[in-house]
């Protein structure tokens, strides 16, 4: 059993945070708390400058470094968050920092890491994932002997971390029943259980994973730490392979229970936030509210504290959100359609299988020489789920229908 940190630890961490980041709102929500029928407060780390909460650990991290440690400089490994949290501290004492991202981070957090950072940073992307970018940022370390800043296995960062759960503790004026808290490697849910179990012990605490990335679910079930074989990486916040070996001794201990949400979910939240609340958040900043809906039964009429961990999101990733969102609500279908040789086809198809409502919104023939008669990949976008038993019915009754592709995966990937 891992003991708990000394709250003094934390306390003394939360003086160091305070230099380069207030406490961030702490806010009801009136619409989730009218949707789930409780009262639900979120923690807006989206606020902070660096848009999460990563700031905390790595500040407080960098700020303990001695004198010949700052000289040397520091190394991290990142899916963007942790790396701007890094480079802001670098900044701010003047220390140099080498940051290893995986290829694939959304240029926005890579541009928000040079922004913070600037010269005192060095950016290095390699790697398809935050594991692969993680074993490149080590042989760099045994190298140069420069200090490597861990964005969760650590306890100072795991310390600034926590800080967080002081301002909620703080900040809420009653008992919080349930605290929602995403997971990635591990570190933020450590710092929350850390502060939580000394100061407020009877609240449940709920991790969240995505389904694409359940690293930490796995490895309750197995009852160790196991490394993914794959994972999706859209939750990029929290797409980590292997969780840290802190996080798993204290989750293994104290955690409550732990969701797994569904990507597409994850996107609909996104969209909700940002047209009905006016609130940027990433996918990793979306999982705990995502989380709410399987929930919703144990949480009536409850305190729950969401925390918005993150909103550091690319502009240019939102027809991907919208287009997982609309997978998930059953409103988007992709079909191999198979048009009859007969003139006409392609007409009949618009006019009498559509419903007034459908919309087609992919349209591409297979056989580029046969176009009015071959089969194409048509995707068709719905008012209603209930729109789409008629639809394939009307398919198959006009002999248009060939194969349905949202439930083929492998399929799917490689014609859309």
């Amino acid at each position: 059993m891992r003991p708990l940190l000394d709250l003094s630890i934390i306390e003394n961490a939360a003086t160091r945070v305070r230099e380069v980041a207030s406490p961030s709102a702490f806010e009801q929500h009136k619409r989730l708390s009218s949707l789930h029928d409780a009262n639900i407060w979120v923690k807006r780390e989206d606020l902070h400058a660096v848009r999460s909460f990563k700031i905390r650990g790595a500040y407080n991290k960098i700020s303990l470094l001695n004198q010949s440690e700052r000289k040397r400089g520091v190394v991290c490994s990142s899916a963007g968050n942790h790396a701007q949290g890094v480079a802001y501290a670098c900044s701010h004492h003047k220390i140099h920092g080498t940051i290893f991202m995986p290829s694939p981070t959304p240029q926005q957090k890579v541009s928000q890491v040079a922004m913070f950072g600037g010269d005192y940073v060095t950016i290095e992307l390699t790697g398809d994932t935050y594991d692969d970018c993680y074993e490149a940022a080590q042989s760099f370390v045994a190298e140069t002997k420069k200090t490597f800043i861990h964005p969760f296995d650590d306890e100072e960062v795991i310390a600034g971390q926590a800080t967080m759960a002081l301002e909620i503790l703080e900040q809420a004026d009653a008992p919080i029943d349930y605290i929602i808290v995403p997971i990635g490697g591990g570190g933020l849910i450590s710092g929350i259980i850390n502060v939580f179990k000394h100061k407020s012990p009877k609240t449940k605490i709920i991790g969240v994973e995505p389904k694409g990335a359940p690293s930490m679910h796995e490895s309750l079930r197995q009852k160790k730490r196991v490394t993914l074989e794959s994972l999706d990486v859209f939750v990029d916040g929290a797409a980590v392979k292997t969780i840290g070996e802190i996080g798993f001794d204290y989750c293994s201990e104290y955690i409550d229970d732990l969701v797994l949400v569904d990507e597409g979910e994850i996107c609909q939240n996104i969209l909700n936030m940002y047209t009905r609340d006016a609130i940027v958040v990433e996918p990793a900043g979306a999982m705990s509210i995502t989380a709410l809906s399987q929930l919703k039964p144990e949480i009536k009429g409850k305190n729950v504290v969401c925390l918005i961990c993150g909103g550091n999101n690319d502009i240019t990733r939102m027809a991907e959100i919208k287009e997982r969102a609309l997978l998930f609500s059953n409103l988007k279908h992709y079909f191999i359609v198979r048009f009859p040789q007969r003139a006409g086809a392609l007409k009949e198809f618009v006019q009498d299988i559509l419903g007034p409502a459908d919309d087609i919104t992919y349209f591409e023939y297979s056989k580029k020489s046969a176009r009015a008669q071959g089969p194409a990949v048509v995707g068709i976008q719905l008012k209603s789920e209930n729109d789409f038993p008629p639809l394939i019915n009307r398919m198959k009754e006009k002999g248009f229908f060939g194969e349905y592709l949202n439930n083929k995966p492998d399929l799917f990937q490689f014609l859309i």
